[in-house]
């Protein structure tokens, strides 16, 4: 089998294409030989991904504006992955928005807009895409968050992590009510990945030594490396690996 072509004649859906670890997957499922269809509510972020995709020899096209918490765009990526190639094989639910404050100052309005565009565009997508899945058998790949799993001390974030949380559980849902359709379904919980909402930490000492030193490498990660595990996760490499998480944070829940 030809590793570096693992989803040839694939076509996958990248939402939040024109963000960091959105752009770094487009990136790697093109290279690997997919059909990558993206979306984002940034325009420009988005076509500059297809730009890049474009320059390295890969097939992209791209849905965009698309606000993924109305369901009517959520159908229409579908429709358009479909008119364009004529299936859909795998959803990667990357793109989301985090408002951040703590539990004794956060208003209504923070709380609400979190878990909408956090955890509600997660559940819409994935509807949206389900009967294409079914037909393909194909696979989901969702984006939870270090998070999920334990507190970060000095990032104000209850509505942050009760919306990843919430995509834990729905994946692991959908994974079970997937598995009679030949339908895989997976998370990845990134720890502290440098891009550009993340790299101020980088100039505050403080939360640098905090965050960063909570991780056994000791560094940020990068878009790449998360964008490999996702690829993984979403070729057949991974068979039988579905309803899991994989930690993508340096090793900081090992310890």
């Amino acid at each position: 089998m030809d590793l570096t072509r693992r989803l040839a004649g694939k076509t996958c859906i990248v939402t939040g294409s024109g963000g960091s670890i959105g752009r770094a997957t487009c990136l790697r499922f093109a290279a690997e030989g997919a059909n990558v269809v993206g979306c984002d509510v940034a325009s420009a972020n988005a076509e500059e991904t297809v730009r890049l995709v474009a320059a390295a020899g890969g097939t992209m096209i791209s849905v965009h504006p698309a606000d993924l918490t109305d369901k009517t765009a959520c159908a229409k990526v579908v429709a358009t992955a479909t008119d364009r190639f004529g299936a859909v094989d795998v959803l990667f639910n990357n793109g989301a928005m985090a408002y951040f404050d703590w539990i004794d100052s956060i208003d209504d309005d923070t709380w609400y807009k979190t878990i909408n565009q956090e955890l509600d565009l997660v559940f819409l997508m994935t509807r949206a895409v389900w009967p294409e899945l079914v037909k393909s058998r194909g696979n989901i790949v969702n984006v939870a968050s270090l998070s999920a799993w334990a507190g970060i001390e000095r990032l104000p974030g209850i509505a942050h992590a009760s919306a990843k949380g919430g995509v834990l559980a729905m994946t692991r849902q959908v994974a079970m009510e997937g598995r009679t359709h030949g339908i895989r379904a997976n998370s990845v919980s990134p720890g502290t990945i440098e891009t550009n909402q993340t790299r101020m930490i980088l100039d505050d000492a403080e939360w640098s030594r905090v965050q960063l030193g909570r991780a056994m490498m000791n560094r940020m990660g990068q878009p790449d490396e998360v964008a490999s595990v996702v690829a993984f996760l979403a070729s057949d490499d991974a068979s039988y690996v579905t309803g899991t998480d994989v930690a993508i944070d340096g090793g900081v829940r090992a310890w």
